[in-house]
């Protein structure tokens, strides 16, 4: 395969969007793995890697993870055999400087190759998220609303409690919304401005939503 015939994909969109889940429908339906830093950083810590390492250190200072290490990860990862044909990018890249990097890095295979642009109210953020309940014995995953257990408060699999996570409570979300807005906002101009940002409505159900994102890919030519 040439060098130019990789596609990569840049998911974008607030905490809540969606983007984590239509990344795992599209991974299979193009045959493309899912890069989530979130698990890289897990990865890397389990394993003890050297940037593994370099990152715990921050963490435990209680510091921020500079980018130079977040870059590094995401590179290390893209040069894997299984990024021969490209990759779904989530959750990177989360600022502009972060952005440009991830064009230096994608330079020989042509750049980034689409980025949607999962939008969504905030007032639905706040209320996806924060309307999480998840099991203390199984990590069962319930929506007050929209996934209800059948006893509230109950686990429906093994009976265990149901809680709310510190980060999912609602005045942690419109913390997670201001940070997002604050650094992903240059992202969004750097990519409309090179013509690849699109929009995607992700109000909507999952299935509708993955049918608009599919439309727009093959639009792209990144998929039959």
């Amino acid at each position: 395969m040439a060098a130019n015939d990789r596609k990569f994909i840049v998911f974008i969109g607030p905490p809540g969007s969606g983007k984590g889940t239509q990344a795992q429908i599209i991974k299979e339906r193009l045959g493309l793995p899912h890069v989530a830093t979130g698990d890289l950083f897990r990865y890397n810590l389990k394993n003890q890697t050297e940037l593994g390492l370099l990152a715990k250190k921050y963490m435990d200072a209680g510091e921020l993870v500079p980018d130079e290490v977040t870059i590094r990860m995401v590179a290390e990862r893209l040069m894997r055999e299984d990024c021969a044909r490209g990759a779904l990018l989530d959750g990177f890249p989360r600022n502009l400087k972060q952005a440009v990097a991830l064009d230096e890095i994608l330079a020989p295979y042509g750049g980034v190759t689409v980025a949607p642009l999962f939008e969504v109210d905030d007032e639905v953020v706040v209320e996806r998220i924060s309307g999480r309940r998840i099991c203390r014995k199984c990590g069962a995953v319930y929506h007050v609303k929209f996934n209800p257990p059948k006893h509230e408060g109950v686990c429906d699999i093994c009976g265990g409690e149901l809680y709310q996570r510190d980060d999912d409570r609602p005045e942690t979300v419109k913390t997670r919304l201001f940070v997002y807005y604050k650094q992903t906002a240059p992202i969004i101009g750097y990519y409309f401005c090179r013509g690849i940002l699109v929009d995607i409505n992700a109000m909507q159900p999952v299935e509708d939503v993955t049918r608009d994102l599919m439309a727009t890919l093959k639009k792209r030519g990144l998929s039959d």
